[in-house]
Protein backbone atom coordinates (compact mmCIF):
# COMPACT_ATOMS: atom_id res chain seq x y z
CA UNK A 1 0.00 0.00 0.00
CA UNK A 2 1.38 3.40 -0.98
CA UNK A 3 0.22 6.68 0.55
CA UNK A 4 0.70 10.14 -0.93
CA UNK A 5 -0.16 12.92 1.53
CA UNK A 6 -0.54 16.62 0.71
CA UNK A 7 -1.63 15.38 -2.71
CA UNK A 8 -4.28 16.50 -5.18
CA UNK A 9 -5.54 14.57 -8.19
CA UNK A 10 -5.27 16.80 -11.26
CA UNK A 11 -6.37 14.44 -14.00
CA UNK A 12 -7.79 10.99 -14.74
CA UNK A 13 -7.64 9.35 -18.15
CA UNK A 14 -7.84 5.86 -19.58
CA UNK A 15 -10.32 3.06 -19.11
CA UNK A 16 -11.21 0.42 -16.48
CA UNK A 17 -8.15 -1.70 -15.83
CA UNK A 18 -5.80 0.92 -17.28
CA UNK A 19 -6.25 4.39 -15.77
CA UNK A 20 -3.58 7.08 -15.69
CA UNK A 21 -3.94 9.35 -12.66
CA UNK A 22 -1.99 12.61 -12.52
CA UNK A 23 -1.23 13.68 -8.94
CA UNK A 24 0.28 16.94 -7.74
CA UNK A 25 2.22 16.77 -4.46
CA UNK A 26 2.43 20.02 -2.53
CA UNK A 27 5.75 20.67 -0.79
CA UNK A 28 5.85 19.66 2.88
CA UNK A 29 9.26 21.34 3.30
CA UNK A 30 10.12 18.43 5.61
CA UNK A 31 11.61 15.18 4.30
CA UNK A 32 11.51 11.57 5.48
CA UNK A 33 14.37 12.08 7.94
CA UNK A 34 12.03 13.92 10.33
CA UNK A 35 11.70 12.20 13.73
CA UNK A 36 9.06 14.58 15.14
CA UNK A 37 11.49 15.62 17.88
CA UNK A 38 9.80 19.04 18.20
CA UNK A 39 13.02 21.08 18.23
CA UNK A 40 11.85 23.11 15.23
CA UNK A 41 8.60 24.09 16.93
CA UNK A 42 10.46 25.43 19.95
CA UNK A 43 12.29 28.05 17.86
CA UNK A 44 9.61 28.92 15.29
CA UNK A 45 8.50 32.56 15.85
CA UNK A 46 5.29 32.41 13.78
CA UNK A 47 1.85 31.17 14.89
CA UNK A 48 -1.14 30.10 12.79
CA UNK A 49 -4.69 28.95 13.61
CA UNK A 50 -4.89 25.27 14.50
CA UNK A 51 -6.83 23.78 11.57
CA UNK A 52 -7.37 20.43 13.29
CA UNK A 53 -9.11 22.23 16.16
CA UNK A 54 -11.02 24.47 13.73
CA UNK A 55 -9.26 27.61 14.89
CA UNK A 56 -9.56 26.89 18.62
CA UNK A 57 -5.95 27.55 19.55
CA UNK A 58 -2.81 27.94 17.50
CA UNK A 59 0.18 26.01 16.22
CA UNK A 60 3.53 27.21 14.95
CA UNK A 61 4.11 27.62 11.21
CA UNK A 62 5.93 24.27 11.33
CA UNK A 63 3.52 21.85 12.91
CA UNK A 64 2.29 18.30 13.36
CA UNK A 65 -1.29 18.05 12.11
CA UNK A 66 -2.34 16.24 15.30
CA UNK A 67 -0.83 13.79 17.76
CA UNK A 68 -1.78 10.74 15.66
CA UNK A 69 -0.76 12.26 12.32
CA UNK A 70 0.20 10.02 9.42
CA UNK A 71 2.96 10.19 8.46
CA UNK A 72 4.37 11.17 11.84
CA UNK A 73 6.40 14.09 10.58
CA UNK A 74 6.06 17.84 10.56
CA UNK A 75 4.91 20.10 7.75
CA UNK A 76 5.31 23.82 7.12
CA UNK A 77 2.40 26.12 6.32
CA UNK A 78 3.86 28.18 3.50
CA UNK A 79 1.15 30.82 3.89
CA UNK A 80 2.40 31.55 7.42
CA UNK A 81 6.11 30.71 7.30
CA UNK A 82 8.74 33.19 6.12
CA UNK A 83 10.73 30.23 4.74
CA UNK A 84 14.31 31.20 3.83
CA UNK A 85 13.90 34.67 5.36
CA UNK A 86 13.86 33.01 8.79
CA UNK A 87 15.23 29.43 8.63
CA UNK A 88 15.54 29.07 12.43
CA UNK A 89 14.03 25.59 12.16
CA UNK A 90 16.75 24.55 9.71
CA UNK A 91 19.45 25.70 12.12
CA UNK A 92 18.21 23.54 15.01
CA UNK A 93 17.27 20.41 13.06
CA UNK A 94 19.82 17.72 13.90
CA UNK A 95 18.61 15.40 11.14
CA UNK A 96 18.80 17.71 8.11
CA UNK A 97 15.09 17.08 7.67
CA UNK A 98 13.95 20.56 6.62
CA UNK A 99 14.23 21.81 3.04
CA UNK A 100 12.80 25.30 2.62
CA UNK A 101 13.39 25.21 -1.14
CA UNK A 102 11.26 22.12 -1.73
CA UNK A 103 9.08 22.42 -4.85
CA UNK A 104 5.76 20.86 -5.92
CA UNK A 105 6.01 17.55 -7.77
CA UNK A 106 3.78 15.84 -10.29
CA UNK A 107 3.59 12.09 -10.73
CA UNK A 108 1.49 9.69 -12.78
CA UNK A 109 0.02 6.56 -11.23
CA UNK A 110 -1.36 3.50 -12.99
CA UNK A 111 -4.65 2.17 -11.61
CA UNK A 112 -7.13 -0.51 -12.55
CA UNK A 113 -10.01 1.17 -10.72
CA UNK A 114 -10.55 4.36 -8.73
CA UNK A 115 -12.49 5.03 -5.52
CA UNK A 116 -13.57 8.59 -4.74
CA UNK A 117 -13.71 8.90 -0.93
CA UNK A 118 -13.18 12.63 -0.51
CA UNK A 119 -15.41 13.08 2.54
CA UNK A 120 -17.09 16.35 3.48
CA UNK A 121 -16.43 19.84 4.79
CA UNK A 122 -18.39 21.72 7.47
CA UNK A 123 -20.54 24.43 5.93
CA UNK A 124 -19.06 27.89 6.58
CA UNK A 125 -20.96 29.28 9.56
CA UNK A 126 -19.88 32.84 8.78
CA UNK A 127 -22.20 32.84 5.78
CA UNK A 128 -25.26 32.66 8.06
CA UNK A 129 -25.65 36.33 8.91
CA UNK A 130 -28.25 36.18 11.67
CA UNK A 131 -26.42 33.64 13.85
CA UNK A 132 -23.45 35.83 14.72
CA UNK A 133 -20.59 33.43 14.06
CA UNK A 134 -17.34 35.42 13.99
CA UNK A 135 -19.15 38.76 13.94
CA UNK A 136 -17.94 40.22 17.23
CA UNK A 137 -14.40 39.99 18.60
CA UNK A 138 -15.14 38.87 22.15
CA UNK A 139 -18.38 37.39 23.47
CA UNK A 140 -19.62 36.04 20.15
CA UNK A 141 -16.48 33.96 20.01
CA UNK A 142 -18.77 31.79 22.11
CA UNK A 143 -20.85 31.01 19.02
CA UNK A 144 -19.15 27.86 17.76
CA UNK A 145 -19.99 25.03 15.38
CA UNK A 146 -20.76 21.39 16.11
CA UNK A 147 -17.31 20.24 14.96
CA UNK A 148 -15.69 22.83 17.24
CA UNK A 149 -17.76 21.47 20.12
CA UNK A 150 -16.40 18.00 19.38
CA UNK A 151 -12.86 19.34 19.67
CA UNK A 152 -13.66 21.09 22.97
CA UNK A 153 -14.98 17.80 24.36
CA UNK A 154 -12.06 15.72 23.05
CA UNK A 155 -9.35 14.66 25.49
CA UNK A 156 -6.70 15.74 22.96
CA UNK A 157 -8.50 18.98 22.16
CA UNK A 158 -7.51 22.57 23.00
CA UNK A 159 -8.99 22.36 26.52
CA UNK A 160 -8.10 18.70 27.23
CA UNK A 161 -11.76 17.73 27.07
CA UNK A 162 -13.21 20.46 29.30
CA UNK A 163 -16.12 22.37 27.73
CA UNK A 164 -15.12 25.98 28.35
CA UNK A 165 -16.15 29.28 26.77
CA UNK A 166 -13.62 30.27 24.09
CA UNK A 167 -13.80 33.95 25.09
CA UNK A 168 -12.68 33.63 28.72
CA UNK A 169 -12.18 29.96 29.60
CA UNK A 170 -15.14 29.87 32.01
CA UNK A 171 -17.12 26.67 32.56
CA UNK A 172 -20.29 26.54 30.46
CA UNK A 173 -23.47 26.64 32.56
CA UNK A 174 -25.94 26.90 29.68
CA UNK A 175 -25.86 26.26 25.94
CA UNK A 176 -28.18 26.51 22.96
CA UNK A 177 -27.86 24.07 20.07
CA UNK A 178 -29.17 25.48 16.78
CA UNK A 179 -30.19 22.78 14.32
CA UNK A 180 -30.13 23.15 10.52
CA UNK A 181 -27.69 26.08 10.69
CA UNK A 182 -27.37 26.57 6.96
CA UNK A 183 -29.15 23.32 6.08
CA UNK A 184 -32.61 22.90 4.57
CA UNK A 185 -32.30 26.51 3.49
CA UNK A 186 -32.64 27.78 -0.08
CA UNK A 187 -29.99 30.41 0.66
CA UNK A 188 -27.42 27.87 1.84
CA UNK A 189 -27.61 24.05 1.73
CA UNK A 190 -30.97 22.88 0.45
CA UNK A 191 -30.75 19.39 1.92
CA UNK A 192 -30.75 17.67 5.32
CA UNK A 193 -27.28 16.55 6.39
CA UNK A 194 -28.73 13.53 8.24
CA UNK A 195 -26.37 13.43 11.25
CA UNK A 196 -26.74 16.89 12.81
CA UNK A 197 -29.68 16.17 15.12
CA UNK A 198 -27.93 13.18 16.65
CA UNK A 199 -24.64 15.07 16.90
CA UNK A 200 -26.27 17.89 18.86
CA UNK A 201 -28.12 15.54 21.21
CA UNK A 202 -24.84 13.72 21.83
CA UNK A 203 -23.02 17.00 22.48
CA UNK A 204 -25.75 18.07 24.90
CA UNK A 205 -24.97 14.93 26.90
CA UNK A 206 -21.27 15.91 26.94
CA UNK A 207 -22.25 19.14 28.68
CA UNK A 208 -24.55 17.43 31.15
CA UNK A 209 -21.97 14.78 32.03
CA UNK A 210 -19.34 17.42 32.81
CA UNK A 211 -21.65 19.79 34.65
CA UNK A 212 -24.73 18.21 36.29
CA UNK A 213 -26.24 21.68 36.81
CA UNK A 214 -25.85 22.80 33.20
CA UNK A 215 -28.86 23.49 30.97
CA UNK A 216 -29.02 22.66 27.27
CA UNK A 217 -31.61 23.95 24.81
CA UNK A 218 -32.04 22.44 21.34
CA UNK A 219 -33.96 24.33 18.63
CA UNK A 220 -34.93 22.19 15.65
CA UNK A 221 -37.06 22.19 12.49
CA UNK A 222 -37.65 18.43 12.55
CA UNK A 223 -35.88 16.02 14.88
CA UNK A 224 -34.47 13.34 12.59
CA UNK A 225 -32.86 10.37 14.34
CA UNK A 226 -33.31 7.33 12.08
CA UNK A 227 -32.97 3.63 12.84
CA UNK A 228 -31.52 2.34 16.09
CA UNK A 229 -30.50 5.87 17.08
CA UNK A 230 -34.10 6.48 18.13
CA UNK A 231 -33.38 4.72 21.45
CA UNK A 232 -30.58 7.17 22.18
CA UNK A 233 -32.89 10.07 21.31
CA UNK A 234 -35.55 8.91 23.74
CA UNK A 235 -32.93 8.61 26.48
CA UNK A 236 -31.77 12.19 25.92
CA UNK A 237 -35.32 13.55 25.81
CA UNK A 238 -35.95 12.17 29.31
CA UNK A 239 -33.26 14.47 30.75
CA UNK A 240 -35.14 17.28 32.48
CA UNK A 241 -32.26 19.71 31.97
CA UNK A 242 -32.22 19.27 28.19
CA UNK A 243 -35.06 21.23 26.59
CA UNK A 244 -35.94 20.44 22.98
CA UNK A 245 -38.03 23.06 21.15
CA UNK A 246 -39.41 23.06 17.62
CA UNK A 247 -38.57 26.42 16.11
CA UNK A 248 -35.94 28.42 14.27
CA UNK A 249 -33.51 30.81 15.92
CA UNK A 250 -34.08 34.28 14.53
CA UNK A 251 -31.08 36.11 15.94
CA UNK A 252 -28.08 35.82 18.23
CA UNK A 253 -26.63 38.95 19.85
CA UNK A 254 -24.58 39.74 22.93
CA UNK A 255 -25.20 41.35 26.29
CA UNK A 256 -21.85 43.02 26.99
CA UNK A 257 -22.73 43.74 30.61
CA UNK A 258 -23.63 40.18 31.56
CA UNK A 259 -21.10 38.69 29.12
CA UNK A 260 -23.86 36.45 27.78
CA UNK A 261 -25.24 35.54 24.38
CA UNK A 262 -28.89 36.40 23.79
CA UNK A 263 -30.73 33.85 21.65
CA UNK A 264 -34.05 34.96 20.19
CA UNK A 265 -36.29 32.26 18.75
CA UNK A 266 -39.86 31.06 18.44
CA UNK A 267 -41.32 27.90 19.95
CA UNK A 268 -43.70 26.88 17.18
CA UNK A 269 -45.61 24.33 19.24
CA UNK A 270 -46.38 26.72 22.12
CA UNK A 271 -46.68 29.85 19.89
CA UNK A 272 -44.28 31.66 22.23
CA UNK A 273 -41.29 33.86 21.53
CA UNK A 274 -38.21 32.76 23.42
CA UNK A 275 -35.33 34.92 24.64
CA UNK A 276 -32.54 33.00 26.35
CA UNK A 277 -29.31 34.35 27.90
CA UNK A 278 -26.71 31.58 27.62
CA UNK A 279 -22.95 31.01 27.84
CA UNK A 280 -22.46 29.11 24.59
CA UNK A 281 -24.24 28.60 21.25
CA UNK A 282 -23.45 25.58 19.09
CA UNK A 283 -24.44 25.78 15.42
CA UNK A 284 -25.21 22.45 13.78
CA UNK A 285 -23.72 23.40 10.43
CA UNK A 286 -24.41 21.05 7.54
CA UNK A 287 -22.17 18.70 5.61
CA UNK A 288 -20.95 20.25 2.36
CA UNK A 289 -19.33 18.19 -0.36
CA UNK A 290 -15.55 18.57 -0.39
CA UNK A 291 -15.77 18.39 -4.18
CA UNK A 292 -17.39 21.84 -4.13
CA UNK A 293 -13.91 23.34 -3.70
CA UNK A 294 -12.40 23.56 -7.17
CA UNK A 295 -13.09 21.53 -10.27
CA UNK A 296 -13.00 17.74 -9.74
CA UNK A 297 -10.55 15.80 -11.86
CA UNK A 298 -11.68 13.07 -14.22
CA UNK A 299 -15.03 11.93 -15.58
CA UNK A 300 -17.07 12.61 -12.45
CA UNK A 301 -20.76 13.48 -12.71
CA UNK A 302 -21.89 15.75 -9.86
CA UNK A 303 -25.34 16.86 -8.78
CA UNK A 304 -26.19 20.50 -8.05
CA UNK A 305 -24.79 20.13 -4.53
CA UNK A 306 -21.49 18.69 -5.83
CA UNK A 307 -22.09 15.12 -4.67
CA UNK A 308 -21.12 12.30 -7.05
CA UNK A 309 -23.84 10.80 -9.23
CA UNK A 310 -22.61 7.22 -9.41
CA UNK A 311 -24.96 6.17 -12.20
CA UNK A 312 -23.59 8.88 -14.49
CA UNK A 313 -19.91 8.61 -13.54
CA UNK A 314 -17.43 6.81 -15.80
CA UNK A 315 -16.98 3.03 -15.59
CA UNK A 316 -14.33 1.86 -13.16
CA UNK A 317 -14.72 4.91 -10.92
CA UNK A 318 -16.70 4.41 -7.71
CA UNK A 319 -17.73 6.95 -5.07
CA UNK A 320 -18.05 6.06 -1.41
CA UNK A 321 -19.57 7.58 1.71
CA UNK A 322 -19.99 11.34 1.88
CA UNK A 323 -18.64 11.78 -1.63
CA UNK A 324 -22.13 10.64 -2.70
CA UNK A 325 -24.36 12.08 0.03
CA UNK A 326 -24.29 13.17 3.68
CA UNK A 327 -24.22 9.96 5.76
CA UNK A 328 -23.00 8.75 9.15
CA UNK A 329 -19.83 6.75 9.85
CA UNK A 330 -21.49 3.33 9.81
CA UNK A 331 -23.11 3.99 6.44
CA UNK A 332 -19.83 5.33 5.07
CA UNK A 333 -18.04 2.13 6.10
CA UNK A 334 -20.70 -0.04 4.47
CA UNK A 335 -20.61 2.04 1.30
CA UNK A 336 -16.81 1.97 1.16
CA UNK A 337 -16.85 -1.82 1.49
CA UNK A 338 -19.21 -2.03 -1.47
CA UNK A 339 -17.03 0.38 -3.49
CA UNK A 340 -13.93 -1.71 -2.75
CA UNK A 341 -15.72 -4.88 -3.85
CA UNK A 342 -16.78 -3.26 -7.12
CA UNK A 343 -13.25 -1.95 -7.70
CA UNK A 344 -11.81 -5.44 -7.21
CA UNK A 345 -14.39 -6.88 -9.59
CA UNK A 346 -13.49 -4.24 -12.18
CA UNK A 347 -9.78 -5.06 -11.96
CA UNK A 348 -10.42 -8.80 -12.20
CA UNK A 349 -12.75 -8.32 -15.15
CA UNK A 350 -10.22 -6.15 -16.98
CA UNK A 351 -7.44 -8.67 -16.30
CA UNK A 352 -9.62 -11.47 -17.63
CA UNK A 353 -10.46 -9.55 -20.78
CA UNK A 354 -6.77 -8.90 -21.47
CA UNK A 355 -5.61 -12.47 -20.79
CA UNK A 356 -4.69 -14.45 -23.93
CA UNK A 357 -7.20 -17.08 -24.94
CA UNK A 358 -6.09 -20.70 -25.20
Amino acid sequence: VRFHTMAEVEGISGRPGNFDVTVRLRPRYVNDRCTACNACVAVCPVERPNAFNFGLGKTKAIYLAHEMAFPMKYAIDESACRLTECAKCVEVCAYDAIDLTMQPKTLTLKAGAIIIATGWDPYEAGRIDNLGFGRYPDVVRNVITNVMMERLAAANGPTQGRILRPSDGREVESAVFVQCAGSRDVNHLGYCSSICCLASLKEATYLREQNPNARAYVFYIDLRTPGTYEFFTQKVLKDERISVMKGKVARITEDPGARKLIVEAENILSFEKVRLPVDLVVLATGMASSLAQGRPAGPLALDKDHFVLQAETGDGIFAAGCAKAPVDVATSVQDATAAAAMAIATIQSAAGAQAPRA
